[in-house]
């Protein structure tokens, strides 16, 4: 059978090679079975007139058929033509619809695409699927093709579709790997030296404001990023999931604190609902259910003028007695393997009283980059935020639902499988305190930094000699090679991805000569793809920070690696005498509360300095605050630099509403 590698992605059957074999209103019968027992890959035979129109057609597997019958071979091979015509009369030449000939004999034009006329072959009577098939070209010229070169012909477009999207998949992930390198490597100088910045105690009220805007932009952006990449990692199935053992109370308070101004700021209310049988430790991947809720619960906020919006948990489908479980047994790998007794199936709920939607906008929620009416109209958001959530959901063991009636509220629903562990096993988080300096009586700690951005290893010479470390800088592989033998580093910093010799290349260098005391390697990588960490500790690098870091995670990974101590700025907590156990009880109350004990003159000044968008007046009335209401200053102060005057608004307006007695002066 003729070879079909010239075919291309847009062939069409003109472009199949095919044997044929025709014959006319004399050809002798012993020639035509000569042929045919000499050429095996011979379809069948097609008797033409002279007008070139076909006259008939008979497979091969027909033909021999019609032979091995009795007297056969003497009617055939001496008179063939005109047994051929009559048998072949009955099943072709009597047939005058066209729409039943072509069915029957499968007539196809030789500009049908390979993929169409499988299709059109195959639904054939299955008598007569594997007949063969007529190509109709153009001046009368017609050609005769087996059904098994046309699903060759098929494979061989499904094999070059294929390798067309691989290619387009590995020109995709090399562009989003640059993308990433690209955009997260300025971003990380712009949040890298405004956190520098935050630790000069000389900045006026108007640069800490100015500060604040280019820390609230910069995490907006990079949030906007991560979304697009997260949603190129999971097209690409390269989405991991993290199993983790962790505390969902706390996950769900803490939701609720954060969410809760949004809340408050358009009069809503936010209700957390959790059933008394929902176990408070367990294993998932947190920060993919962390970011399901934050998704869920912010659109609802986002799209509910008036009402509420309500989370519910509770406990669905849980097998055995929650006392006495086996803590130890995996996690089913599919959610339709068995559950065993640890297993459960927790059930989320989100109900809003907003907009509502139509059924056909629902069909169009969780597609990427697609968004409602309603969503295109508030314009804000990627679309892509449902679209992640639903991988997520489905990545833990679930699917979302969702039921909506337009003008009363929607409700979005999801279960995820979960595993049951111990409180035993849950790292609390530790309170961020700020660095001043490292302590004293500690080793002289040398770092070196490599990497050839220069905005790069600014930053981190000029954060890491304020805190007390000798630091020494390179731009490239090579260059940190030939500084390693002569500084003697303690620890290095080693972007991945640098000219001349990379990191990766600088690393196995560097662990291969390393003498006496090995020297700790930490890579910074812009990069968001898990391969990329996969290769980095290939390579012999010791642990990794993505970019952009922030200094808190930064200066934990040193003290982790070399044991450095640091002295911190003291807290509120840690001052005597200065915060009482009820002030502290006070600091986890709702902000209305805070913004009601503070003095009448005071809230119409912050009203009045609100109406007129006055935002450094703001930022000074914040420092009129006692320290007991400091999560009303910290708030009032960010939204105030970010310029958001109309939720500060709302918030005293929510105040005068519960105490009717409180009265502003506009």
């Amino acid at each position: 059978m003729e070879k079909l590698d010239n075919l291309t992605l847009n062939s069409t059957l003109a472009d199949i090679p095919s044997h044929e074999f025709k014959v006319g209103l004399k050809t002798v019968g012993q020639v035509v079975a000569k042929a045919l027992q000499r050429q095996p890959e011979l379809p069948g035979i097609m008797i033409t007139a002279n007008n070139k129109k076909v006259v008939g057609m008979i497979s091969r597997a027909r033909f021999f058929e019609w032979l091995s019958r009795p007297y056969g071979s003497e009617l055939f091979l001496k008179r063939p033509i005109e047994v051929m015509l009559n048998m072949i009369g009955e099943e072709f030449k009597a047939i005058s619809d066209v729409e039943i000939r072509l069915a029957k004999c499968l007539v196809l034009s030789a500009n049908c695409p390979i993929d169409k006329a499988v299709e059109i072959a195959l639904q054939r009577p299955a008598p007569l699927a594997y007949e063969p098939i007529v190509i109709a070209g153009e001046n009368g010229q017609w050609r005769l093709l087996d059904m098994q070169v046309l699903l060759l012909a098929k494979s061989q477009l499904f094999a070059l579709a294929k390798e067309s999207a691989d290619a387009a998949n590995r020109a995709k992930t090399e562009f989003l790997a640059n993308m990433s390198h690209e955009l997260r490597t300025p971003l990380n100088a712009i949040l890298g030296f405004s956190q520098v910045m935050k630790r000069t105690s000389s900045l006026s009220p108007e640069q800490q404001q100015y500060l604040g805007i280019i820390n609230s932009a910069g995490e907006h952006l990079l949030e906007l990023i991560n979304d697009v990449l997260e949603m190129s990692k999971i097209e690409a199935c390269r989405t991991t999931f993290y199993q983790a053992s962790f505390d969902l109370y706390r996950l769900l308070d803490n939701l609720q604190e954060m969410l809760q101004l949004k809340a408050s700021s358009k009069n809503l209310q936010l209700i957390f609902e959790r059933a008394s049988d929902v176990p408070q430790y367990m294993q998932t991947d947190e920060r993919k259910l962390r970011q399901v809720l934050i998704n869920l619960i912010g659109n609802a906020i986002k799209f509910t003028e008036k009402g509420s919006v309500t989370l519910r948990v509770n406990l669905q489908g849980c097998r055995g007695d929650l006392e006495n479980i086996d803590l130890n047994s995996p996690l089913p790998k599919s959610p339709s393997a068995p559950l065993q007794s640890s297993h459960l199936r927790l059930w989320f709920s989100v109900e809003d009283t907003g907009l509502g939607m139509l059924p056909a906008e629902i069909e169009q929620l969780f597609a990427a980059f697609g968004q409602t009416e309603t969503g295109r109209k508030s314009g804000q958001g990627t679309g892509l935020g449902l679209a992640i959530s639903q991988k997520y959901v489905q990545m833990m063991g679930g699917e979302i639902k969702v039921k909506s009636t337009p003008g009363k509220g929607s409700t979005f629903s999801f279960d995820i499988l979960v595993k049951l562990t111990q409180g035993s096993d849950i790292s609390h988080p530790q309170e961020t305190r700020k660095v001043i300096r490292l302590a004293p009586h500690q080793p002289q700690y040398r770092i070196l930094v490599v990497d050839d951005s220069w905005e790069s290893r600014l930053l981190l010479v000029r954060l890491l000699t304020s805190l007390g470390f000798v630091v020494c800088e390179a731009e490239n592989g090579l260059q940190g090679f030939r500084l390693w033998s002569s500084f003697s580093p303690h620890l290095i910093f080693m972007d991945m991805h640098m000219p001349v010799m990379n990191g990766y290349e600088a690393t196995k260098q560097i662990k291969a000569h390393f003498k006496g005391q090995e020297t700790t390697i930490i890579a910074l990588t812009a990069s968001a793809f898990e391969e990329e960490r996969k290769a980095i500790f290939s390579a012999g690098c010791d642990d990794v920070i993505s970019k952009p870091f922030r200094q808190e995670v930064l200066l934990e990974k040193i003290a982790e690696c070399l044991g450095a101590q640091y002295l911190y700025e003291k807290s509120a907590v840690e001052d005597k005498d200065e915060v009482t156990q009820d002030e502290l009880n006070a600091s986890f109350r709702p902000l209305d509360f805070h913004l009601s004990q503070m003095p009448v003159e005071w809230v119409e000044k912050l009203n009045k300095a609100a109406l007129k968008c006055r935002d450094r007046e703001i930022v000074q009335l914040c420092e009129q605050i006692p320290q007991t209401h400091s999560a009303l200053a910290k708030t009032l102060t960010n939204l105030a630099n970010d310029f958001l005057f109309d939720k500060i608004i709302d918030l005293i307006q929510i105040v005068q509403a519960k105490q009717p007695a409180l009265v502003i002066k506009k």
